[in-house]
């Protein structure tokens, strides 16, 4: 079973420098075996702001697979924006930009979907649609498969008007030809989890979605900083959501799945 810290929206510019260091304890503790980071790590894309984003997850002694967000491209610097989006983004952080992590239990893939033209607003493209593709459909059943994206393919629940990834229907025919069982995605500052049929209904494939909130950014709207802990292997998730108590991160609340026949259904709790 693997260990995966899931952490998003850092905005470094923005970081309430108390929780920044309780982050950094509580993944010291829980010592994963990978972490994922679903884009804005900084709030204008500047370069001090990339460089304390580099050196704050220099100390996470753990593998990483990071995703840019909206927030990592330039909003009023029309000519970066337009011409050199991120290359900040690549200097500092990773010029991977469809990074993939593979062992023997889980395979995980990031996908960019910040834009330029939109910036707010995501999109998945056909290419990187058909990179998913051969990436991860050919890898066989015993493999957990996690997509990793900045912007969501599901709202919160009860909410309305939240504007989704472009393309998501279309992508989402490829995750289920490709058997993938997770995603991942921030941008709201808002942490829920999901089957994906609880927005698309008409989807026939059990597929959970993991949101994270803001890990240690003072932007956090309507709850406080927090971030998943997920516990995966082939059959089986937990995902755990870890908010800051103005002293520490402890847990929240607890979601446990196991799939059966394809169908991923909510089940007791699992000592892991």
């Amino acid at each position: 079973m693997k260990k995966i810290v899931h952490i998003s929206d850092l905005h470094f510019g923005r970081v309430n420098e108390t929780v920044a260091g309780g982050l950094l304890h509580d993944i010291k503790g829980i010592a994963p075996d990978l972490v994922v980071v679903s884009g804005d790590l900084t709030q204008r894309a500047r370069n001090a702001e990339f460089e304390q984003a580099q050196k704050y997850l220099a100390q996470i002694d753990a593998p990483k697979l990071i995703v840019p967000g909206n927030h990592d491209i330039p909003l009023f610097d029309i000519f970066r924006r337009f011409l050199a989006p991120l290359t900040r983004y690549k200097r500092f952080i990773t010029s991977d930009m469809q990074p993939i992590y593979l062992d023997n239990e889980i395979a995980v893939l990031g996908i960019n979907t910040a834009r330029s033209f939109t910036w707010k607003d995501g999109r998945i493209s056909l290419a990187q649609m058909a990179a998913m593709k051969d990436s991860l459909c050919s890898l066989g059943p015993a493999l957990m498969k996690i997509v990793v994206t900045h912007h969501p393919f599901i709202p919160p629940p009860g909410s309305a008007g939240v504007k989704l990834v472009g393309r998501a229907l279309r992508a989402l025919d490829i995750i289920d030809e490709c058997s993938i069982d997770l995603l991942l995605a921030g941008h709201l500052h808002d942490a829920y989890s999901a089957d994906i049929r609880t927005y698309y209904s008409k989807r026939k494939r059990s597929l959970i979605v993991a949101q994270a909130g803001t890990a240690i950014s003072n932007r956090t709207r309507s709850e406080p900083n927090s971030y998943n802990l997920i516990y995966a292997e082939n059959n089986y998730l937990q995902i755990e959501e870890r908010r800051w108590n103005e002293k520490e991160f402890t847990s929240n609340q607890i979601t446990n799945l196991r799939k059966e026949n394809e169908e991923w259904i909510k089940v007791e709790n699992k000592a892991v």
